[in-house]
């Protein structure tokens, strides 16, 4: 099976569409997005940020993630024909299950893939009744090796835990920071991970820990308070 590649409507910039720019003297410069490697697992704890009841991007290891480069095998496969024509894959890499969905004309992108082939997906991250799924630009039949070259790549570049006293350490300092700032209704993440001197991913998953803990909460986006 070749490689195939579709440009979906959400790729092209129209006049109604703002897209990530950079300003250099009077030029504006179109900027695509990385598709971050990523394991299943990671898409589905992050954080999704949503705007106008779209998915603005995914939060995850301390990066705003809105393409992903996945590796998985396919489990499930549907594909619907008639006037509504509908596709999806559910992809499945050991960490998690997510679904590759396409519609229309595009449902072809399915048609020689498999139950139990192994892909690369690489596609925008969407949102469709709290579920979060993929819209494919490139899918690439791989060899069921890569799924394990994958996991040493994710591996190699996740952050290193710390110590448990240092992460002791860090969880004391970053509620303590909350704390004092009570009396100025709050602090901003970016300030915590300004004034801390450890990764930010890192201090990204003990603000976490305490927002599930109910410590703290996020009466804004990015600014956290104390609850005790």
């Amino acid at each position: 099976m070749k490689e195939k590649e579709v440009q979906t409507p959400e790729q092209t910039p129209t006049p109604t569409q703002t897209p990530a720019v950079d300003n250099i003297g009077s030029e504006t410069q179109y900027k695509r997005n990385i598709a971050c490697k990523l394991r299943i697992g990671k898409v589905l704890s992050g954080t999704p940020k949503i705007e106008n009841e779209r998915l603005k991007s995914l939060e995850t290891e301390g990066k705003s993630v809105v393409r992903v480069n996945i590796i998985a095998n396919i489990i499930d496969k549907y594909i619907q024909e008639g006037e509504k024509k509908f596709a999806s894959i559910t992809l499945d890499d050991a960490t998690g299950q997510i679904k590759a969905k396409v519609f229309g004309d595009d449902i072809a992108l399915f048609s020689e893939l498999n139950q139990g082939d192994t892909i690369l997906c690489i596609g925008l991250l969407r949102t469709w009744n709290n579920e979060i799924y993929i819209t494919p630009e490139i899918l690439k039949p791989l060899s069921p090796q890569y799924l394990l070259i994958r996991k040493l790549e994710t591996d190699l570049s996740a952050p290193k835990a710390l110590a448990p006293e240092k992460t002791a350490e860090l969880k004391d300092k970053i509620l303590n920071m909350i704390k004092s700032a009570e009396s100025e209704e709050g602090i901003f993440i970016d300030k915590i991970i300004m004034d801390t001197h450890e990764p930010p991913e890192i201090i990204n998953g003990e603000i976490k820990k305490l927002l599930e803990n109910g410590l703290i909460y996020e009466p804004r986006p990015g600014k956290l308070r104390y609850l005790g």
